[in-house]
């Protein structure tokens, strides 16, 4: 905007500049030539009384030295007709065409010589013949002043263009300024940073558009303070009927799955606490991991699949667990792989029939950690769709959540989610967790080698394992 705003006043400038001074040039040059040629009648007229009252040769010589005009001056005084021979003084530099055509009509004309202009004077003598007085007007007297004239003028319209660029430019900082800042921050605004707000000054057009982002950015605070209290209100909805359960589970006595009920409600307590926490401290519930964060995804694969084994047991389910017997540092919280762990398996058993085989792997590569959640079951015939978030399978409990949580899990680290078919005939999704400084992060595109070699292997491991024949 700045640099267009310049253009178009230097356009403008520059046409104006040229409107006047052209003509204004023109008329200079026009001045000086009439001056010229006004000094030269005033010349012609000084010599005229004098060819009135005689005409002799000598003494017209004396009254034309006299009067200075000698060198460029010459008088053309026909013969009479008492027998008077012509008379030529001066240097003549006219035609004879011409001096007879003055002669004839009577008329002053000018003529165009080498070197100038020459200006004809007709003049009546007593005798009644016409005298010819020729007055030289060199180039240089008729464009005296003239380039003078037109270097002045240049040089103002060039200040003019010149100041017209500089006020041009102060207007353009001036409005430029304030779309400047309010691009800014509007780039704050889209990445998280909720208290942008633009100074609302500059033209009036800006400061409009300033007050209606900051209006914007206000009613986006209080929604996004709205959703987070609304979030915060139906979570503590949930601790009546959580006390309930945790009072029920007291009451269970002893045994593996009195204790596993109440693991799991204490564990529902902590994450309804956390989501209370997180909503309330305006805190996203998965923060990219710091130096020494995160935790060892095989050791969270065990309890995981602890927790979940009596349940399957209960349902007759078949399950296996591989590549989590030694220790997998990932770069994510652990109690966000312990959510997306159980959102996936809790995928496993309210998506399929009981007595549906899984299995969870855990794959360590040089870039990328991968966990693998298999099973037997139908299938996912549109994983774009399950994909999608608040979508769901359309089922009672169904509200599409689940998979978006280890989609935004994985993305997190720059990694991703696929999901396609398991050797167990059913669903299979890939879980690909980037390591700090792996192929995702720098740009280029992960290797599979590994992954590869390691799914070779497990499908052989799987089709010979015992729990799967």
């Amino acid at each position: 905007m700045r640099w267009a705003l310049v253009k178009v006043c230097v356009a403008v400038t520059t046409m104006v500049v040229v409107a006047f001074a052209v003509p204004l040039g023109l008329v200079i040059r026009e001045m000086a030539r009439d001056r010229a040629f006004s000094n030269a009648e005033r010349e012609a007229a000084a010599i005229a009384p004098a060819l009135s009252i005689t005409t002799d040769r000598e003494q017209l010589e004396r009254v034309v030295a006299s009067a200075g005009a000698d060198e460029g001056m010459a008088v053309h005084i026909p013969a009479g007709g008492d027998g008077a021979a012509a008379i030529d003084l001066g240097r003549q530099r006219a035609s004879d065409k011409d001096i007879a055509t003055v002669r004839k009509w009577g008329r002053a004309s000018t003529a165009e010589v080498p070197g100038g202009s020459t200006l004809l004077q007709p003049t009546a003598l007593s005798s009644g013949e016409i005298a010819v007085l020729e007055v030289y007007v060199p180039e240089s007297e008729v464009s005296n002043g003239v380039v003078m004239a037109w270097a002045v003028l240049a040089g103002v319209g060039a200040l003019l263009i010149v100041g017209s660029v500089a006020v041009a430019d102060r207007l353009g900082v001036r409005m430029v300024r304030p779309a400047q800042r309010l691009v800014e921050s509007a780039h704050e605004l889209g990445e998280g940073q909720l208290g942008a707000r633009v100074p609302e000054e500059g033209p009036k057009e800006l400061r409009l558009a300033a007050m209606a982002f900051n209006a914007m950015a206000d009613q986006v605070v209080q929604l996004l303070a709205n959703e987070r209290e609304l979030a915060a209100d139906l979570s503590h909805r949930l601790r009546t009927p959580l006390t309930v359960l945790r009072l029920n589970a007291a009451s269970l006595g002893d045994g593996p799955a009195a204790e596993q009920t109440r693991a799991a409600v204490e564990q529902l307590e902590r994450e309804v606490d956390t989501i209370i926490r997180t909503a309330r401290e305006a805190k996203p519930q998965t923060a990219t991991a710091g130096p020494g964060a995160g935790c060892d995804a095989a050791e969270v694969v065990r309890e995981r699949m602890a927790f979940w084994s009596a349940l399957a047991e209960d349902e007759g389910r078949r399950w296996r667990m591989a590549g989590a017997e030694r220790p997998v540092r990932i770069p994510v919280a652990r109690a966000d792989l312990a959510a997306a762990l159980d959102a996936l398996l809790g995928n496993v058993f309210r998506h399929t029939a009981e007595g549906t085989a899984f299995a969870v792997d855990v794959h360590n590569g040089e870039d990328a950690v991968i966990v693998l959640v298999s099973d037997a079951g139908p299938g996912i015939a549109d994983p774009e769709a399950a994909m999608a978030r608040g979508r769901g399978s359309g089922s009672d409990g169904s509200t599409g959540l689940g998979l978006d949580i280890v989609r935004r899990l994985a993305e997190s680290t720059g990694g991703d989610v696929r999901i396609g078919s398991s050797v167990l005939g059913g669903a299979e999704v890939r879980i690909r967790i980037q390591l700090k400084g792996g192929a995702a992060r720098e740009g280029r595109p992960p290797t599979r080698r590994g992954h590869r070699g390691a799914s070779i292997r497990r499908r052989k491991h799987l089709k010979g394992h015992p729990a799967f024949k």
